[in-house]
């Protein structure tokens, strides 16, 4: 079964947290958009409405960085194979860097994106925009818990781990980390979301958190420099317990984990801890 690893919540907010120091309070000077075909063309109103504007902060909601500016926001999403960087403005682009965003203090941010599966999207109310106005909380936030997920499971046929990759539920559980919270709560990620306790789904919720968490301490502390680095997080799988080990001995019981394909995506579990 192939890995393929893509930039999932911990590794944006990485990013985010890479790039945030280097580009907040900072004059946007130009845009150099070298490749507008990404997953949606990268739309004219990006090189009108952002130059000139001043960031004022950079955040996260689910998957998608929100560089926001005096007069609104520009929504960068970095697709299967992308990436952000602090560059200065004169490095030489490689054929993979698409959009430079030009800063007066002679810095670039740069997305790089090989796939082409990312975008970039300008808006004037980024919460009520088409890509994220119909998200679900997310999962660090105060608005989710186990009592959340068990009203929202009622009556879901849907395998629980499908449930919980759905993003009008709960935003940035990517399918390695919803391998890795159902291990932890001890849940089996085939049974169905409406048949699953209000306790166990207490369990799965912090779970989810403290996974989530872990991975994000994980890649900030693989973080060493965005000024000049290869934009890359660092990823999480190093300390990852059932994610990809197929056939490899479950780190509680030494049974053999099993993998599985669930909505055309890896699945790996242990079949005797996880019910």
């Amino acid at each position: 079964m192939v890995l393929i690893f893509m930039p999932e919540l911990p590794e944006v907010e990485t990013s985010r947290r890479g790039i945030e120091p280097h580009i907040v309070g900072q004059r946007i000077s130009d845009v150099r958009i070298r490749e507008r075909r990404l997953r949606w063309p990268v739309s004219e109103d990006v090189d009108r409405h952002l130059p000139g504007q001043t960031v004022t902060s950079v955040e996260r909601r689910a998957k998608y960085l929100l560089i926001n500016t005096t007069d609104g926001t520009a929504i960068l999403h970095l697709g299967m194979s992308g990436s952000v960087c602090i560059v200065e403005k004169d490095t030489p682009a490689s054929v993979h860097d698409h959009v430079d965003i030009e800063l007066e203090s002679g810095c670039a941010l740069r997305l790089r994106d090989p796939r082409r599966f990312g975008s970039l999207h300008w808006s004037d109310d980024a919460s009520n925009h088409w890509l994220l106005k119909n998200l679900g909380p997310e999962p660090l936030g105060d608005e989710f818990d186990g009592e959340y997920l068990w009203k929202r499971s009622h009556g879901r046929r849907v395998a629980v781990k499908q449930f919980i990759m759905n993003a009008g539920i709960v935003v940035g559980v990517g399918n390695i980390y919803a391998s890795e919270s159902l291990f932890l709560a001890g849940i089996n990620p085939k049974r169905a979301a409406g048949r699953i306790a209000l306790p166990r789904y207490e369990a799965l919720a912090d779970a989810i958190r403290t996974v989530l968490q872990k991975a994000i301490r994980a890649g900030g502390t693989t973080l060493r420099d965005f000024y000049g680095g290869d934009g890359e997080p660092g990823y999480f799988q190093q300390e990852l317990t059932v994610y990809g080990r197929e056939d490899e001995p479950c780190l509680y019981c030494d049974r053999p984990v099993t993998a599985i394909v669930q909505g055309q995506r890896a699945t790996y579990y242990c079949k005797h801890c996880q019910t």
